[in-house]
């Protein structure tokens, strides 16, 4: 599966992955899916939101428990992000059928759309449009940076935007949600050791999600020639965007918070111009409210400060937030309890956000990690080893088990 799946939307020149939403590198990697259900004898289905499933059971007695993560990705990503919760699902399906189990409960496996955002500016579309915490009307004002909406995008894909938005029905269906996940974070590669040296866990189990966000800052100012406008006489909004870059990073480590600005956009964009727009975008995350609002308050009013300075015209746009999510109790001690050998799995928070976070104000909801032994992510240089995915694997299959056939 694994070899089959790696090299849809892989560019050659960076070795990352450009799988965005309602691309070609998406419909094939939606076609992978149906063919690995179908292959399984499971019944395919696409809901009304663009998120595939792949049932073994009857869905309508409304005790599911459902696996899966999403086969999207960032810009030049990595290969595990996403689809390693995939292909473990099916992986674990396999092997609970060699274990020769009986299921008492149904059983599905799911790819949700457009997880990562990279698109349409907005994480987990799929997912907050089933679980209502994106509307419809919102969606459809949503749009990629060569003007196409997401309905626009849908409709060139095949597929009928008219019915997308909340799908409780589909929830109804769903008595616990497990999504497997490569670590983006070193903390089961530290475990044990305390040392980068250390061999740690393979597998750890999600204690909880950070609250994280995403703002717009767009900066605007007055273009003018590069190399006769004085400096006095200039309105630069590339100074006061620099200036807030460095404010992002003081302000996080005061906060033992993360910010990042990571996207750029500027107008008219020319090397012997001075722009007359920069929009930046924000993503900051912590570990607490508190301190994820102190964080993004002490930016942008540094940012207010550095553009008054400079004479620059500032917008602050929130577009996208998601509060803490604690992952249920009673179904984390529950994985804790069937992966339980020798020694307690570890179980530890994180700062990204995932399907699973979505869902969780709708069904309960579970995640387990898979040691990253580096901690890189969203990055080409991702990396789990073998032996680590098949501990996921095998992880994953003592849940399922644990929760859909004892």
């Amino acid at each position: 599966m694994w070899r089959s799946l790696r090299p849809i939307g892989r560019s050659d020149a960076s070795g990352g992955y450009r799988r965005y939403a309602w691309t070609g590198a998406d419909a094939e990697c939606r076609l992978w899916f149906q063919a690995q259900a179908e292959a399984r004898g499971l019944d395919y289905e696409v809901d009304r939101n663009g998120n595939q499933w792949a049932w073994l059971g009857d869905p309508s007695r409304g005790d599911a428990v459902v696996t899966g993560s999403h086969l999207d990705s960032v810009p030049d990503g990595g290969a595990f992000d996403g689809p390693l919760g995939v292909v473990s699902s099916f992986a674990a399906l396999d092997e609970l059928r060699a274990r020769k189990v009986s299921f008492r409960r149904p059983l599905a496996i799911t790819n949700f759309g457009d997880e990562e955002g990279a698109r349409f500016g907005l994480a987990c579309v799929g997912s907050r449009l089933t679980a209502g915490q994106l509307t419809r009307e919102k969606a459809y004002e949503l749009t990629d940076a060569s003007g196409v909406t997401l309905p626009q995008a849908m409709e060139a894909a095949g597929y009928d935007p008219s019915a997308i938005g909340p799908d409780p029905e589909r929830l109804a269906r769903i008595g616990a949600f497990v999504e497997l996940h490569v670590e983006q974070g070193r903390a089961l590669a530290l475990s044990d050791s305390g040392s980068a040296a250390g061999t740690g866990d393979p597998v750890g189990i999600a204690s909880a999600i950070w609250p994280h966000g995403r703002w717009r800052f767009d900066f605007r100012g007055e273009a003018n020639h590069a190399g006769t406008t004085r400096l006095v006489d200039r309105r630069d909004p590339m100074l006061s965007y620099a200036e807030t870059v460095l404010a992002a990073r003081r302000e996080a480590e005061l906060a033992g918070a993360v910010a990042t600005f990571g996207k750029i956009s500027v107008e008219p964009n020319g090397v012997n111009a001075i722009p007359s727009l920069v929009r930046g975008w924000l993503d900051s995350r912590a570990a607490d409210q508190a301190a994820l609002d102190t964080v993004v308050t002490g930016i942008e009013k540094a940012a207010r400060e550095y553009a008054d300075r400079h004479g620059i015209e500032l917008d602050v746009v929130r577009e996208s937030f998601t509060p803490v999510v604690e992952f249920e109790h009673a179904l984390r001690d529950e994985l804790g309890r069937l992966l339980g050998g020798e020694r307690p799995v570890p179980v530890l928070g994180t700062g990204a956000g995932h399907d699973a976070g979505i869902l969780s104000g709708s069904i309960p909801t579970a995640m387990l990690f898979v040691r990253n032994p580096t901690g890189i992510s969203h990055s080409p240089a991702e990396f789990a080893a073998e032996d680590d995915c098949v501990a996921g694997v095998t992880a994953l299959a003592d849940v399922l088990e644990g929760l859909a056939c004892r």
